[in-house]
């Protein structure tokens, strides 16, 4: 083989090498499908009450909305999804269904982060807040976006009586969130 030949085979083999690399190395997006049971869960709520998924589904369906936390600010597209949510909790009411926020990040200053996040908000009986210290609960989705500065996809959820999820929308990025009206939609 001419030289030529084999600095141009030598360049194949180290770009398959790459791209063999790139491909394993790049984070997968979770998955999660229409159909597919979750996982029970039980986490805190900001006064420290226990919140448990199948006890809020036994009320109807739950709108399960998984925030992006801390990542060392507070997200302002988490922050106009929480409120195009929370602004339609009575009609979220009207079809049954319970609204759980999930806020994750590190333990450490976890709460008050929480607590920065949601201000004073008056929260209605159907609509409940969670942090989750540590990530344990988005561990156990196989939501953690394990990047700098990154916590957890943004993801949100329909989940039924049975704990089998009616719809699912998996953000790969910062944006991309369910729409409320779609939520709306898959709860009625």
């Amino acid at each position: 083989m001419t030289s030529a030949r084999l600095r141009i085979w030598a360049l194949i083999v180290v770009a398959m090498g790459f791209f063999s690399f790139t491909l394993v190395a790049a984070p997968m997006k979770p998955e999660m499908s229409v159909g597919e049971k979750v996982k029970d869960f039980t986490l805190k709520d900001l006064d420290d009450q226990e919140v448990t998924l199948s006890k809020l589904t036994a009320k109807g369906p739950v709108v399960l909305v998984v925030l992006r936390g801390y990542p060392g600010y507070q997200c302002p597209i988490c922050l106009k999804q929480f409120g195009s949510v929370l602004g339609k909790a009575s009609e979220f009411a009207e079809a049954g269904a319970q609204i759980l926020f999930v806020y994750p990040g590190e333990a450490k200053d976890l709460a008050q982060h929480a607590q920065d996040f949601v201000g004073k908000t008056e929260f209605p009986e159907n609509v409940h807040f969670v942090i989750d210290p540590d990530y344990k609960f988005t561990n156990l989705y196989g939501l953690r976006w394990d990047a700098p500065h990154e916590t957890a996809y943004p993801t949100s959820l329909v989940v039924g009586k049975d704990l089998t999820i009616k719809y699912v929308i998996i953000s790969e990025n910062h944006g991309g969130r369910a729409n409320t009206a779609d939520l709306l939609k898959a709860v009625k």
